[in-house]
């Protein structure tokens, strides 16, 4: 016997990241993850510090060549970015 007020597992725990204001971490988080996935893993060593603020992604780059070239692709990269977290988390990516 099922009961009326059920809900997807999934739904749930999205309600409860939102309301212990959890949500914008972890989704943070999970763009962090994707980063390598969408540069791409021979990028990846050339990879510094990372973090998010004021919704722009910095990432540092050991390499001003490689610096140059993915500034090129910013608005790309930033929609990929989103798109793999499946929500706008960045509006802006910045190399230095």
């Amino acid at each position: 016997m099922r009961k009326s007020n059920t809900e997807p597992i999934g739904k749930v725990i999205q309600q409860f990241l939102r309301e212990e204001g959890l949500e914008t971490p972890y989704n943070q988080f999970k763009l962090m993850k994707a980063l390598e996935d969408v540069l791409g893993h021979g990028i990846s060593r050339y990879i510094g510090n990372t973090f998010i603020k004021n919704q722009t992604l910095n990432v540092e780059l050991k390499s001003s060549v490689l610096r140059q070239e993915l500034n090129m692709s910013r608005t790309k990269i930033v929609q990929q970015l989103n798109a793999a977290v499946g929500t706008q988390v960045i509006t802006d990516i910045r190399f230095y």
